[in-house]
């Protein structure tokens, strides 16, 4: 899949890896519910750390991912939610390592709480 990244100076620059806008060409549109950072084997977080939830998190969104036929070049939008938002650098360097420019859309909120007292979900929609 190509996509085409919107970049215009009369809005704010991307501060992190993502694309102000992204159009991704005809195709089916998948949905992805959030993940966090639950072993598969287990159903129990992976860790306390949050740098290891949110890279067991967005491994397990690359699953569901290659299961709908897709790869992490599919992605057009993510939705990261965070339970502090001082986590936010680690959120950001490790989608930077992992999702493939262009980098899709994104958001990125603070949250009270997540499931089994996650710190981290993400959240995905992707074209394929």
């Amino acid at each position: 899949m190509t996509k085409q990244v919107i970049q215009t100076d009369k809005a704010p620059n991307a501060i992190g890896p993502y694309s102000q806008a992204v159009v991704a060409p005809a195709g089916s549109t998948v949905y992805l519910s959030g993940q966090i950072g639950l072993d598969p084997a287990t159903g129990d977080l992976i860790s306390e750390q949050v740098e290891e939830q949110v890279r067991q998190a967005f491994s397990n969104m690359s699953a569901v991912i290659h299961a709908a036929g897709g790869s992490l070049h599919s992605i057009v939008k993510l939705t990261l939610f965070l339970t502090d938002l001082s986590h936010f650098g680690i959120a950001n360097n490790v989608m930077s390592e992992l999702i493939p420019e262009p980098f899709p859309a994104r958001s990125t909120v603070e949250v009270s709480a997540l499931p089994k007292g996650a710190l981290f979900e993400v959240e995905a929609t992707i074209v394929v």
